[in-house]
């Protein structure tokens, strides 16, 4: 009787230790899961005590990268500079040629304009257009000379006045309009003559091509206005690279900017197509080029139809190392005391181990 007694309770262990046999399931096919016992999470608090009683380690730290996802890259903004010089240089030349084809105002006289129909002309609006411009012109070279990014800055800006004025030598020239007004006075024509050509063009160039300067004496530059040009993109970027909150800023650039495209109008020395063809090709220009740089997708995407402009790879070549959107960032340009000032000594820190 003790030994069937001992033989069921061999056969209930057995049971307990296999308890698919009692209804037939397939045993299993080797894989062995982990069993978490007490004794093992003791362990690892253990392990983690020690660790907290003993601090004889040394943290290594592991360095960013050290890539930039804004270089500076002068070397491209030294390459902007030069494609705007040339294009700049290359509009006097070209209203150097158109100034010998613009039509005598005695046998053709001014187009019919709206604007002039209701407002007269005022002698002194063309001087208002002019000095807004420089200050325009002054303001974004301070707030530049303060900007942390400002060579990317710098070099969009030159990319897009060299291009607007590159587009603007080709419409000078294929399309000849009359004087606005018959208050112009025109240089007299040279019939040939390349000394003196020559001699306009570098007056032209030293005046900047300001009226008030005296340096602009030539007539022909009229679709599209310079002048807005260079009062619509001063002030774009005036409001793109400032801070959004400093809205009185934006709202005294955008009025001397307003005032001055008014101003070429109210003065007759544009007609109004070359300013709104002026302020489109600018506005339009400047926000297509800022878009794509700061949408990253957009450089890549197969989908973006803005890929097919002409200037495209020059657009790739100046922002293939800018990977993110330029923040509204600024710092005092002048470190000091200056480097060579400084305690050249190098402080070192020991690690002691035990």
């Amino acid at each position: 009787m003790a030994s069937q007694e001992l033989l069921g309770e061999r056969d209930l262990s057995t049971d307990n230790l296999n308890p698919g046999s009692e209804t037939g399931a397939p045993p299993s096919s080797g894989k062995i899961c982990p069993v978490h016992t007490p004794g093992t999470e003791e362990a690892t608090r253990g392990f983690r005590k020690g660790i907290g009683r003993h601090k004889d380690y040394v943290k290594i730290s592991v360095p960013e990268s050290k890539v930039s996802r804004l270089p500076m890259e002068w070397w491209k903004t030294a390459i902007a500079f030069f494609y705007a010089t040339f294009n700049l240089v290359l509009t006097t030349v070209v209203i150097t040629v158109v100034h010998e084809r613009v039509p005598p105002k005695e046998s053709s006289p001014p187009l019919p304009d709206k604007f002039f129909d209701y407002i007269d002309r005022v002698k002194w609006a063309f001087t208002v257009t002019e000095v807004n411009g420089m200050l325009l012109v002054a303001i974004w070279i301070i707030q530049l000379f303060f900007f942390r990014y400002k060579s990317i800055a710098i070099r969009r800006f030159f990319f897009l006045i060299g291009t607007l004025y590159l587009y603007r030598c080709v419409t000078m020239y294929i399309t000849t309009l009359p004087v606005p007004g018959v208050h112009m006075t025109c240089a007299p024509k040279l019939h040939g003559d390349s000394q003196a050509k020559m001699q306009r063009i570098l007056q032209l160039i030293s005046g900047g091509g300001l009226s008030i300067t005296g340096s602009h004496l030539m007539c022909g530059d009229f679709l599209y206005s310079g002048h807005t040009v260079m009062l619509t993109l001063t002030y774009l970027f005036i409001k793109e690279y400032s801070p959004r909150s400093f809205w009185w800023y934006h709202l005294m650039c955008w009025l001397l900017s307003a005032v001055g495209v008014v101003c070429i109008l109210v003065a007759h020395e544009h007609y109004s197509v070359d300013v709104v063809v002026a302020y489109f090709i600018t506005s339009r220009l400047f926000w297509w080029y800022h878009t794509m740089a700061n949408l990253q997708t957009l450089k890549c995407s197969p989908n973006n139809y803005l890929t097919n402009t002409w200037w495209n790879p020059v657009f790739n070549f100046f922002e293939r190392n800018v990977q993110t959107s330029i923040p509204c960032s600024y710092s005092w340009p002048i470190t000091w005391p200056p480097a060579w000032l400084k305690n050249p000594c190098k402080k070192y820190s020991m690690v002691q181990s035990t």
